[in-house]
């Protein structure tokens, strides 16, 4: 029932109930990680339904069309955790919060599935663990070169297989910002119960339904990631499998995760924040198709918010600029239907593999961020908007005078 097939969904990716209503529809959008090159822009860009579903049965959102998971995480996949600064900061500390909170002894295996440039890891291998990472596209030749012994493959039965004949049995497992993307998810647990010692754990991090919610996160909606958990979900989708969730905790990475400590065997006590967060998302509404109204509906005035500021900054000949270029803002422009008419181009930092091409769908050219400082465009609009602040006042340091715009959850003017 887990192992969907690529193109339309009809079940629950989780129960398998039919009874899946609209969240939103974000029209045929191209895929937010594949960003044409200049030679590119004459070629045909596929494009894909782009609609999430919820299931009234077990709160599991999720998307109704899947685009095959090569096509997705293409070996040209241009994201990097470790550029990041305040990403790269949180994945440090989180491997210190683990160790400590899960009891990890020095020589322990600690594999992290979908394991990027290896910045997590590294975390890890600094404090004494055997870290090994299983990463499918090119960015595992960067970990490699850091030092993380890392599988350039997806993550499976038969990978499983490999790092346990060669490492022995994982301590513990992690998939962070990944376990959502699988659209082969039985086949991911049924690879984890390989990979995993009997006293083994799983420690996943996603996107948290309820923030999404409550937030108004369209834009955390694309392609890859299939379903949005809730807790109540993911526990329904363990017990399956015959895992326990045993512990779980709300943190602050992307605008509000969701982390998830699993282990093997059914009916395992769980601790006390497991049950008040199941009881919150029963009281937040998650269970009541009013809530994901509400959602829409905010969608929908973010988008005439935004599009009408565009137009009016474009007709005073000031347009708008965009700094950062996380996956998450593909969604944002296309469906707002800003293109580099009122948008010219959008800053990344020198060191992003995404400079010198352009944003799918809108074909904004990303350039240098220096830009920004030569140039000083009157506004500009903070895309990677979950960081607005720190990369506010960076921007400042570096003596950028513009205006920020935070688009959402409501568009503000940011004061920095």
């Amino acid at each position: 029932m887990q192992d969907i097939a690529s193109g339309p969904v009809t079940r629950c990716q989780v129960c398998g109930s039919e009874n899946l209503e609209t969240v939103i529809d974000l029209g045929h959008q191209p895929l937010s990680d594949t960003l044409p090159t200049i030679e590119e822009l004459s070629l045909p860009e596929p494009t894909y339904p782009l609609r999430q579903v919820w299931c009234s049965s077990c709160t599991l959102s999720q998307l109704d069309y899947v685009v095959p998971g090569e096509h997705v995480f293409h070996p040209e996949y241009p994201y990097r955790a470790g550029i990041t600064r305040e990403l790269a900061e949180y994945q440090d500390g989180m491997s210190g919060e683990l160790i400590k909170a899960l009891g990890l002894k020095s020589d322990d295996l600690v594999v992290d599935i979908g394991s990027n440039d290896g910045t997590l890891l590294s975390g890890f291998k600094t404090r004494g663990m055997r870290a090994v990472g299983v990463e499918p596209t090119n960015i595992a030749k960067i970990a490699q070169d850091a030092g993380i012994e890392t599988l350039q493959c997806f993550f499976d039965e038969k990978s499983a297989r490999m790092v346990r004949e060669s490492h022995g049995p994982a301590r513990l497992v992690t998939a962070t910002n990944v376990f959502a993307h699988v659209a082969a998810l039985g086949s991911f647990l049924r690879g984890l119960d390989i990979l995993l010692g009997d006293d083994g754990l799983f420690v996943l991090e996603n996107h948290y339904l309820v923030e999404i919610m409550r937030g108004g996160q369209f834009d955390t909606i694309y392609h890859e990631h299939l379903r949005s958990y809730s807790l109540t979900s993911l526990v329904r989708l363990f017990e399956l499998h015959g895992y326990s969730v045993l512990d779980a905790s709300q943190v602050s990475r992307y605008g509000g995760n969701i982390r998830v400590v699993v282990g093997k065997g059914k009916g395992r006590p769980a601790s006390r924040q497991v049950g008040e967060i199941l009881a919150m998302e029963r009281d937040f509404g998650l269970f009541d198709p009013e809530c994901y109204a509400r959602f829409q509906a905010r969608a929908q005035k973010a988008k005439m918010d935004l599009l009408t500021l565009a137009i009016e900054c474009q007709r005073k000949g000031a347009p708008l600029i965009g700094n950062s270029c996380p996956a998450r803002s593909a969604t944002l422009l296309n469906y707002v239907g800003i293109k580099k008419d009122l948008m010219p181009w959008i800053a990344e930092q020198p060191t992003s593999l995404k400079l010198g091409r352009h944003l799918c769908g809108t074909h904004i050219p990303i350039v240098d961020n220096e830009r920004l400082i030569k140039e000083q465009p009157e506004c500009v609009v903070l895309l990677a908007w979950h960081y607005a602040r720190p990369i506010a006042e960076q921007l400042r340091a570096r003596g950028l005078r513009s205006k920020f715009i935070v688009p959402l959850p409501e568009m503000t003017v940011l004061d920095v």
